[in-house]
């Protein structure tokens, strides 16, 4: 058997990433993600797409995602080999990027032995390229057939245009947090250093920075933030967090629901939303909210 010819695709190669047929019950195929149309927007590239050939067939590829305007990608999420562990494995070693793995999959995945079984192999594969779990979350969609969720009444909101301002917000919400990312990136430099990327993640979306919110109680203590955002695929609850002293109260939803208001008041037609299956509060409201589960995932990452 010939080795692996291990590389990254060069412009008008689409053609060859295309080519390797794949289960479409998991990952982006299973999304219905179109890759060429993905691509047309500059979030997949050519140097960001590598593939593996053993006698000029495709045995295996690679996707990874991020902004039209990134220099670097944002996520893995494009990764396909049949069933040969080592095949995906030296794909991801060859390439030089260190962005996490995001696998999407079915909601109750492991329910099906076939789903569960491509699902297993791609984490072997990463796990085997030296990647390890950092956490599964639940991806929500919101839709105007849901309703619109009343609002509590019980927080005022107003806007902070100051970003230090937002910036301590986001440390003190980040104590204790329940958050599997924040957690890891303050595990690597400490809590600022967890604020700052989550705020750099808040300014990366290409949505209005007036939606975003603070809450207070109606003695005017500081409750929260609640940031609704807009990706590059849809409207999106960019952020919901309660400061320690406030937790307890259920505000939680409150700041959900104002974010979902200021969303669809700005003509959203759909919601996107996730939180780690492990926030249990967080999933309780959303599903308060009318935002069903509409797909799982599977993040990888790599410690260093």
């Amino acid at each position: 058997m010939t080795d692996l010819v291990i590389r990254p695709l060069t412009a008008g190669e689409e053609h060859l990433f295309l080519s390797l047929s794949a289960p479409a019950s998991v990952g982006m195929a299973w999304a219905g993600r179109d890759y060429l149309e993905v691509a047309a927007a500059a979030q997949y590239r050519p140097e960001w797409t590598w593939v593996a050939l053993r006698d000029g067939e495709v045995v295996g590829r690679a996707a990874w995602w991020g902004g039209p305007d990134d220099r670097r990608p944002a996520a893995l999420d494009w990764f396909d080999f049949g069933s040969d562990v080592e095949i995906g494995a030296a794909l991801l070693r060859a390439a030089p990027f260190t962005a996490e793995y995001c696998l999407v999959l079915p909601p109750r995945w492991r329910d099906d032995p076939a789903v569960r079984a491509e699902a297993e192999v791609r984490i072997s594969a990463a796990e085997q390229a030296g990647m390890e779990p950092l956490v599964e979350r639940l991806n929500y969609l919101w839709t105007p057939d849901a309703g619109l969720p009343r609002r509590p009444g019980r927080l005022e909101f107003r806007p902070e245009p100051d970003d230090e301002v937002i910036l301590d917000v986001i440390r003190r919400t980040h104590h204790s947090t329940l958050d599997a990312h924040a957690r890891a990136e303050m595990a690597r430099g400490g809590v600022d250093a967890s604020a700052r990327d989550e705020l750099e993640f808040l300014h990366w979306m290409p949505s209005p920075r007036e939606w975003w919110r603070l809450a207070y109680t109606r003695e005017g203590d500081l409750a929260g933030l609640a940031v609704p955002g807009r990706n590059h695929t849809r409207p999106i609850i960019g952020y919901v967090g309660v400061v320690p002293g406030q937790r307890g109260h259920g505000y939680g939803y409150d700041l959900l629901v104002e974010a979902t208001h200021i969303l669809a008041d700005a003509g959203a037609a759909e919601i996107g939303a996730d939180t780690d299956v492990g926030n249990v509060p967080m999933a309780a409201a959303f599903a308060r909210a009318g935002y069903p589960v509409v797909q799982e995932r599977v993040f990888l990452h790599h410690p260093a």
